[in-house]
């Protein structure tokens, strides 16, 4: 039987954060695996999940769950068939619904092979503030699906945040544990605590993703191919991406100035620099960067924005931070 834990979260939570902190107390003795989501086609996600020791399966574009929920059947099968994990984490876009994921995790066909355990949801407090993520359907139903609330980003709350988060959980937390964290750092036993909350979700209303369908793959470069870019929209939002080949070096401080100005609402990238690799997060006003030696295949970067942006305008100033500028 294959335990698997379900985290979910919101745009911007801290979901891929808390999965590397998971995998690093993962015990020697045991095979993990990943099942990650993104709502755009590039997989940044993975490019940051890949050598973290775990099989990672992507399933960009959109969410898992769409299309009768056949691409997530899919990965999962393959993960199941041929890994054949003692864990599987699960992490869905922050704009995925989580009631057919649970639905599908825990229909009769599946009960032989996995074990749905508890489901953790990550939680900003200072997203409370912001009324377009309070009235989100599936914001909402993240946490109320969960068996644990992780309030991440401790680090960056002020007092007026602690009050919205104390209102909130006086409201919907109930009988469930809130903790309280930053870095997305929690304790691994977390993980082996039964799946106890069984209350019915409401269906998304508004789920639907326009441009993009869920793939099996995150976005790849032809042989001849400097750079491509990807768009997709869905659920009031709307992301643009661009991956580069694995000889496009970026200026480094370029690149943290256009992610820091970029008029969008996520930035999320892993690109190279001269120093090796650079990981890009910032939601909002919050940047936060981390420089690594060993240097990836290639560079990914995804914007995620609540209206159509100006993506050409901003991939004309991203293409001009290339050292190669002229390729």
């Amino acid at each position: 039987m294959t335990k698997v834990n379900l985290i979910t979260g919101f745009l911007g939570s801290g979901k891929t954060t808390t999965l590397l902190h998971l995998l690093q107390q993962k015990p020697e003795n045991e095979k993990w695996a990943v099942l990650v989501n993104e709502f755009g086609e590039i997989g940044v996600d993975g490019a940051l999940l890949a050598e973290s020791g775990a099989v990672l399966k992507e399933i960009p574009g959109g969410c898992m769950c769409c299309v009768n929920g056949l691409p997530m059947q899919v990965g999962l099968n393959m993960l199941l068939k041929q890994a054949k994990p003692d864990r599987l984490l699960i992490e869905p876009t922050g704009l995925g619904h989580p009631r057919q994921i649970i639905e599908m995790l825990t229909a009769e066909i599946y009960q032989p092979w996995l074990s749905l355990h508890a489901t953790l949801s990550l939680l900003d407090p200072r997203q409370l503030h912001d009324p377009r993520v309070m009235e989100n359907e599936n914001f909402r139903d993240q946490l109320a699906a969960a068996d644990f609330i992780i309030a991440n980003k401790q680090d960056r709350w002020e007092t007026e945040d602690v009050n919205a988060l104390d209102e909130w959980q006086q409201l919907h937390l109930g009988d469930r544990q809130l903790i309280k964290t930053e870095f997305g750092r929690i304790e691994p036993y977390l993980l082996d605590r039964p799946r106890l909350n069984l209350r019915a979700l409401p269906g998304a209303l508004h789920h639907d993703h326009s441009h993009a369908k869920s793939t099996l793959a995150a976005l790849r470069l032809d042989n001849n191919t400097r750079w491509r870019r990807a768009l997709n929209q869905g659920q009031g939002y709307y992301a643009c991406g661009w991956i580069f080949d694995h000889e496009t070096v970026f200026d480094t401080i370029g690149i943290l100035e256009w992610a820091r100005l970029a008029p969008v609402t996520r930035v999320k990238g892993v690109v190279r620099i001269t120093e090796g690799l650079l990981s890009i997060n910032r939601q909002g006003q919050d940047l936060q960067i981390e420089t690594r030696q060993s240097a990836p295949p290639d560079s990914r970067i995804e914007l995620i924005h609540e209206e159509e942006a100006a993506w050409n305008t901003l991939q004309s100033a991203l293409l001009k931070l290339r050292l190669d500028a002229g390729a």
